[in-house]
């Protein structure tokens, strides 16, 4: 009989200590207590089951005053870091306090947020995880839980970091736009060029859809706006002149650049389907030699592409002069660029095929802002790092049939935002 009384007595402390010992691990404070530990070995999991007890006073989650207990609202339970690798979890049966003010409520939790399904603490080590990872599906696998809980955790994680930025001034801004989906689906990007960060993506690239852009920067960040670098699209331009009309506009070298490497190719295109119905084969294979600039020709290329330069091919002098326009970014004041510009235009209407041309007047009808770049030398190149780093974000997710996730996971890896739990401390 005495052998008995002491082993139930001593598998009651050996419980009561277990208890004690995970509320001391969850950081649990009072009334919250430990009431239960189960061990499942068979399937590797752990439950601990937390009581708040009667006839101590909740607070009301809306106003704030001290409540009697109303009832409890159905027991459920939230996902913890695991235990020697069991998975843990936290199940309770929430009070709901009775407010007079409110009505019935159910209290908060101190070891979760409203609405998640995780405690802080796993939440926190699940945004390292994502963060690290750069990739949902390895992040999902390596935490053992569905895709939609990786989503709503990096929706908590972005609404965090965007409640907390701090933008006290943006002086140099770009505006892109990028592939949504298949087809004529874009979204438009705000980025912040010297913090190489996205501050805001939106479906479209209209003016509506601009103006959504710049209106979600508070009036003392516009203010602080000197430049803003984008391409030559009007909507971006009407809109930038009506939200941020103290920053000028400055017209992206490298779009423009691109802008002539695609005329150089439609005259290489056009001579070569004359030149093949001639039976001549000169230009056949060469396509991509054009579009290289000098520096990015391999040696052994370089041997056979000067020879065709030497001919008397209209490609080869519209890729003269892209490769000549490249020496207008290097001027250091504005009117010098302005004379070599106009000296090129004239050549380019003199001798220039009518792609070459139509870039021309593309250029000379926006030369105000192309002149720009010599006041504020700023490019697209920062949009365009980040447009590389949101490709891959939509490679890896396979494409995303709504904008809000791919607006999520844009914000999320390419935001800069400080999405940490502030004290994950249960």
């Amino acid at each position: 009989m005495g052998l008995e009384f002491w082993r139930e007595n001593s598998e009651v402390s050996r419980m009561e200590n277990l208890d004690h010992h995970y509320a001391q691990l969850l950081g649990l404070q009072s009334p919250w207590e430990v009431t239960d530990v189960n061990l499942d070995l068979e399937h590797k999991r752990v439950r601990i089951r937390l009581e708040h007890p009667n006839g101590v006073a909740v607070k009301c989650p809306e106003c704030g005053c001290e409540c009697t207990i109303a009832d409890r609202a159905p027991e459920r339970q939230w996902r913890h870091l695991d235990t020697m690798q069991f998975e843990t979890a936290l199940v309770a049966a929430t009070p709901r306090a009775a407010c007079v003010e409110c009505g019935v409520k159910t209290i908060a939790v101190p070891w979760a947020g409203k609405n998640s399904r995780f405690t802080l603490m796993f939440e926190s080590f699940a945004l390292k995880v994502i963060e690290a990872c750069g990739c949902v599906e390895q992040a999902r696998e390596l935490l053992r839980i569905g895709w939609d809980a990786v989503q709503r955790i990096m929706e908590r994680g972005v609404a965090r970091g965007l409640e907390r930025r701090k933008l006290d001034q943006v002086r140099y801004a770009g505006i892109d736009e990028k592939s949504f989906r298949k087809g004529h689906n874009y979204v438009s990007v705000l980025n912040d060029l010297e913090e190489a960060r996205v501050l805001e993506v939106v479906e479209g690239r209209t003016r509506q859809s601009a103006d959504s852009l710049w209106q979600t920067l508070g009036g003392e960040v516009l203010g602080s706006i000197e430049a803003v670098a984008m391409d030559m699209w009007e909507a971006f331009m009407k809109s930038t002149r009506a939200n941020v009309p103290q920053a000028l506009i400055v017209h992206d070298r490298f779009h423009i650049a691109g802008y002539l490497t695609k005329a150089v190719n439609q005259v290489r295109s056009r001579e070569h389907r004359k030149l093949l119905a001639a039976g001549d084969e000169t230009l056949t294979g060469s396509k991509f030699l054009w579009l290289f600039s000098v520096e990015n020709i391999t040696e052994e290329r370089w041997m056979h592409f000067e020879q065709l330069l030497k001919m008397d091919l209209k490609c080869a002098e519209a890729w003269a002069m892209k490769e000549s326009m490249r020496h207008f970014w290097d001027y250091k004041y504005e009117g010098n660029a302005r004379k070599f510009f106009t000296k090129w235009l004239n050549w380019v209407n003199e001798h220039g095929e009518e792609p070459m041309k139509k870039v021309g007047r593309m250029l000379e009808s926006h030369l105000p802002e192309v002149l720009n770049y010599f006041s504020h030398r700023i490019t697209n190149a920062v949009s365009e790092g980040l447009n590389s780093k949101i490709q891959a974000i939509k490679s890896m997710a396979r494409g995303f049939r709504g904008f809000k996730n791919y607006r999520v996971r844009i914000l999320f890896f390419c935001g800069k935002l400080n999405m940490a739990i502030s004290h994950p401390t249960h």
